[in-house]
């Protein structure tokens, strides 16, 4: 049956409009932004046969292009669509950053890191670049690596933050394993990376390591 011509109250976009977002189930929320279904299947229907045909919401909005497009129901328009949102709640995530949030609430940061870096398949060491009072200059991925680790040089992070002014940095990087716990080879780049900046009067406010949409802070567990 079409979406239509269900009650009013079960239609997901004005069970949106009227519950809020958090009423939603993931299904539901994907229905919004697919719009239409097939024949014989409804938004809602589609939404559930795609997240089961992915294993779950985040597979499916991970996949590549060319698996994307390949599927009934999606297309080039779709995938483009639906970058463009998650690269506007990343976006949305890192606006935070930008006014001072980071030390008011790290929670915030471990958010921010985590979509930006929790679906890689190789492990990606990135920096984000802070002025003096805590605010975000930039957010870039410096080294990237295979499956379990990443040549990380010193001497790069060190002239990165020079030319951007930097007064402290968060260090970042994720584990494709999907366990977000701190190797030994974790701790030792850190104390390197923190010895290499402070000749240089920046410092290193934590270190993040994201997981399987997880995240450690080094400065939580009093490591910085």
């Amino acid at each position: 049956m079409s979406i239509h011509r269900w009650p009013e109250a079960e239609r997901p976009r004005e069970k949106l409009l009227s519950a809020g977002p958090k009423a939603l189930s993931d299904a539901e929320l994907l229905a919004i932004f697919l719009r239409t279904g097939t024949r014989g299947q409804s938004a809602v229907d589609l939404a559930r046969q795609l997240m089961q045909d992915f294993g779950g919401l985040r597979q499916l909005m991970a996949a590549d292009k060319q698996r994307l497009c390949a599927t009934r129901g999606l297309g080039p328009a779709k995938y483009a669509q639906l970058q463009a949102v998650l690269e506007l709640a990343r976006r949305h995530l890192g606006e935070a950053l930008r006014y001072g949030e980071l030390l008011k609430n790290p929670s915030i940061t471990k958010t921010y890191l985590v979509a930006r870096l929790c679906d890689y398949t190789h492990e990606v060491f990135a920096c984000v670049f802070l002025d003096a009072r805590n605010r975000l200059i930039r957010f870039e991925e410096l080294f990237r690596g295979t499956i379990d680790g990443a040549s990380v040089y010193p001497r790069e992070v060190v002239r990165r933050a020079l030319e951007l002014n930097a007064a402290a940095v968060v260090l970042a990087h994720n584990h494709p394993s999907g366990v977000a716990e701190p190797s030994d080879a974790d701790r030792r780049i850190t104390r390197r990376l923190q010895d290499a900046l402070a000749l240089v009067d920046i410092r290193v406010l934590d270190h993040i390591v994201v997981g399987d949409q997880s995240a450690v802070s080094f400065a939580e567990r009093g490591w910085i």
